[in-house]
């Protein structure tokens, strides 16, 4: 990220130039709040420290918005897994393989940006379909080859804004078997999907055939959490375990046969399709799901007013489902079976 400094006219100007657009532009209201904020954190008089993080996470997020901006159209899927695995460990050929194949149903892939299993995504996918967030880090981690020096390649400071854009950018999540750091970054995609924090897609977590990594984890899952009420049964519906690359495409591009993506709308859930369902289909839908929507129906419509900010979605065909944002597993259950129909 290149250091921009202003002086004090040209700062001066800037603010008169945005003061001065019409509260009617909602990126305009947005602008002024947030600046609104900056001037109210000179009157706090906070911390150096609290204002260099502010500073930092500000740049980085403004730099990484602007390089996946131009992608935005390109399906990603973020791959997470060990720095510390050799090239020949079978699952380093799995993680490669598998990006490939992304990039064979036009995916692109967001990587650590380090060795070992990003080291192998981004092989697989190629320097024109790879991201790289890359975390600065006392002993660990260079950029690896395939995307060193490339211009989608981005460095954080810190952790929540790295994982953040992972999140933000990305249309699924593959998960290899990894350290602490790889069961940080797949947890926090699991706790946004559970709690509605981040639109539903799939997540997917890879070993080779006969691998016990994931069996175990989920085996700890079941007999932990599960048993125990700390979780839903129906969160066991957030991911799928998985023994080869091709099951692993198969789960995140069937996730889009009809489903598109999905946004709330004064408290009710829009999902848009690519392709619109017969009356039967929403019926079919209803009968299944009843005890999970009492006192409410799926109703299958055009676009609502409120989603004309999003243009370019607007022809999409919706289902208005009554959810009430309990169960993230149960509406991954419908996604299925929207996606299974004929």
């Amino acid at each position: 990220m290149a250091k921009q400094s202003f002086s004090a006219d040209q700062l001066r100007g800037q603010f008169e130039e945005l003061l001065a657009l019409s509260d009617s532009d909602p990126q305009a209201a947005i602008l002024k709040d947030i600046l609104g904020g900056v001037l109210r954190m000179n009157t706090a008089r906070l911390d150096m420290l609290d204002l260099k993080i502010i500073n930092r996470s500000l740049k980085e997020m403004r730099y990484a918005f602007r390089v996946f901006r131009p992608y935005r159209h390109r399906h990603k899927v973020s791959i997470f897994g060990s720095a510390r695995l050799p090239a020949e460990n079978p699952l380093y050929d799995l993680a490669r393989r598998f990006a490939r194949l992304l990039v064979e149903h036009d995916y692109m892939v967001i990587t650590g940006a380090g060795d070992g299993i990003m080291r192998a995504a981004n092989e697989g996918a190629g320097r024109e379909n790879s991201f790289g967030v890359n975390i600065l880090l006392p002993f660990e981690q260079g950029a690896n080859p395939s995307i060193v020096d490339d211009p989608k390649l981005i460095t954080f400071k810190y952790f929540f804004t790295r994982k953040l854009f992972f999140a933000r950018e990305s249309h699924g999540a593959a998960v290899f078997p990894g350290g602490f750091g790889t069961h940080d970054e797949n947890f926090e995609i699991l706790t946004l999907l559970q709690t509605g924090k981040n639109n539903p897609h799939p997540v997917v977590m890879l070993d080779v055939p006969g691998g016990t990594y994931w069996r175990k984890w989920e085996l700890f899952i079941r007999e932990d959490m599960v048993a125990t009420k700390l979780i839903s049964p129906e969160d066991l519906n957030l991911f799928r375990i998985v023994d080869s690359a091709e099951a692993a495409v198969k789960e995140i591009v069937g996730f889009y046969r009809n489903y598109h993506s999905s946004r709330f709308v004064k408290g009710r859930l829009v999902l848009r399709l690519q392709r619109p369902l017969t009356p039967g289909q929403v019926e079919v839908l209803n009968d299944r799901l009843a005890h999970f929507y009492p006192g409410g129906k799926i109703e299958q419509r055009s676009a609502l007013p409120e989603e004309a900010d999003e243009p370019e979605l607007l022809t999409l065909p919706r289902l208005l489902v009554p959810y009430d944002r309990r169960s993230a597993g149960t509406l991954r259950q419908l996604i299925d079976m929207i996606n299974a129909l004929p």
